[in-house]
Formats: C-alpha cells, structure tokens, sequence
C-alpha cells in the first residue's frame, strides 16, 4: 500500500492506494510535467482550468494508446497472431485501479 503526497496549486492532500510509492511518484512527475507544459504556453492562470486541461490531455493520450492497442489486437486476431496486449481481465482490473484511485483522490478533496 503506497501513500502519495499531492502538492498542486498549493491545494495538498494524500491519498493511500494499492500501488508501489515510486509508481505514484512517477505518476505525479508526470501528471507535474503536463501542468508546467500547460502553464509555460502561458494561455491558461486559473489552476482549475489548468489541472481540467491537464487531464483533457492525459485522457486524450490513454484514449490514443488504447486505440492503438486496439487496432493492433485486430491486426493481429485477423493475421492469426497471438496478442502482445494485455487480456480483458486485466484491462478491467486496471480500470478498476483508476476508478479507485480517482474516488480517493475525490473524496480527499472534498475534505
């Protein structure tokens, strides 16, 4: 169980999930990394609208790669090649994981 201290926008809190703490610290590196991206095209100030374009952006790219992940699968379902994706079973748990993740994250800052 990994505990990860989130610092954005000067709004801290922790969250505790079922990952390994470099995991989370390499997620929060960067999730920090989109932000400065954003910030340094200078359009956008509100932190809100920021951390919303920040994650606009990170599910855009998911959506690219499971597309991509997609398609391959079909590519190789239809050449009649094994898959080098990951089973249904762990792309549910994986969701699940996020889905958690995020309720965490939710009710951290509600409080």
């Amino acid at each position: 169980m990994g505990s990860l201290q989130i610092d954005v926008f000067n709004s801290p809190f922790v969250i505790q999930v079922n990952e390994d703490d470099e995991y989370l610290q390499k997620l929060l590196w960067y999730y920090k990394k989109i932000i400065e991206r954003i910030k340094r095209n200078g359009v956008l100030k509100n932190p809100v609208q920021i951390s919303s374009l920040a994650g606009i952006m990170l599910c855009d790219e998911l959506y690219k790669e499971k597309s991509k992940a997609q398609l391959s699968k079909a590519n190789a379902a239809q050449n009649g090649v094994g898959g080098i994706f990951s089973d249904p079973e762990e792309s549910n748990e994986a969701e699940r994981r996020a889905k958690m993740m995020i309720e965490k994250i939710e009710k951290a800052l509600e409080s």
